[in-house]
């Protein structure tokens, strides 16, 4: 097949379509990741297509948010799903991704705006529920916090911290000694409450008026739902680059959880290969043992 013939894997037209066609599209593919793509309709609307597993349960915690909350928040206008498919239409949120204009943002506006969106965040730290898991009692994916380098796996209802515990320490290195799980375990933090949590505090989320540097909306709720009281803060530690940068602007303005983040990263440095060696080695020698481990 020449190049001519072969069509662009989003739109499915070949380049010779392309050219013998005056039409110009306002209807634009902006970004794709694993198996989620999202369109934009014109300048109003979003539409998000992904696989229909793991469900998304975004809708529901829209609606859940705007009920409980001054968080602004998207509307959806519809939702189906089709064979393995699952669509979304959604209004586009005034505004535009942090991300696009960090560079440009002064930074007494930087921060005003990480103290507006921890304020927002803040409302969440009262919404608990007996288990860790969606609105509607089903699973949770949540790639970081479990180690799942498969998307579609999910977690959950869990009720305590041994049933949280058991499915963590699946992700453990099999050559992980077992002094070293028992201290991993009793230094835990407890998850309790388990807390409405949004879980994605990435910088392409935060949506920001480009002239008054306000917070305009937060987006993309498809996985939030009931997680450990530290996961928000925790979770809000990774990221490179801008992104790191208005994380740690965040963090500064969140509920300090800076205990739950050293356990963490303990655990985590024997969970795979991107561990930190010089934590792991560190957490070694608490436990007696000289010599690092191979993970």
């Amino acid at each position: 097949m020449s190049s001519s013939e072969v069509p662009c894997p989003a739109c499915k037209w070949t380049p010779d379509q392309q050219r013998r066609c005056a039409y110009q599209s306002s209807v634009r593919l902006f970004h794709g990741a694993h198996d989620r793509g999202y369109w934009s309709l014109g300048s109003k609307f979003l539409l998000k297509e992904r696989g229909r597993d793991p469900p998304s349960h975004e809708v529901i915690n829209i609606h859940f948010i705007k009920e409980n909350t001054t968080i602004p928040v998207p509307t959806t206008v519809q939702e189906w799903t089709e064979g393995e498919k699952y669509f979304q239409i959604v209004e586009r949120v005034p505004g535009v991704p942090l991300e696009e204009i960090w560079p440009s943002i002064p930074q007494p506006d930087r921060e005003r705006l990480a103290r507006q969106t921890a304020g927002y965040l803040g409302q969440l730290r009262s919404l608990h529920s007996a288990k860790m898991e969606s609105l509607h009692g089903q699973p949770l994916s949540c790639p970081r916090l479990f180690n799942d380098d498969n998307l579609s796996v999910t977690h959950g209802p869990l009720s305590t911290a041994d049933e949280l515990w058991d499915v963590l320490a699946k992700s453990l290195s099999d050559k992980v000694p077992e002094v070293v799980k028992l201290r991993l375990r009793d230094r835990m933090p407890s998850p309790h409450p388990w807390t409405f949590t949004h879980g994605d505090l990435t910088n392409s989320n935060i949506i920001v008026d480009p002239v008054k540097f306000e917070l305009s909306g937060l987006i993309d709720w498809e996985d939030s739902g009931y997680y450990p009281v530290w996961w928000e803060f925790m979770g809000s530690n990774f990221g490179f680059g801008d992104d790191l940068e208005w994380k740690r602007l965040l963090l500064g303005n969140m509920t300090n959880q800076k205990e739950a983040r050293t356990w963490f990263l303990e655990f985590r440095s024997f969970g795979s290969s991107v561990g930190d060696a010089e934590t792991r080695l560190k957490v070694l020698k608490e436990c007696g043992i000289e010599e690092d481990i191979e993970i």
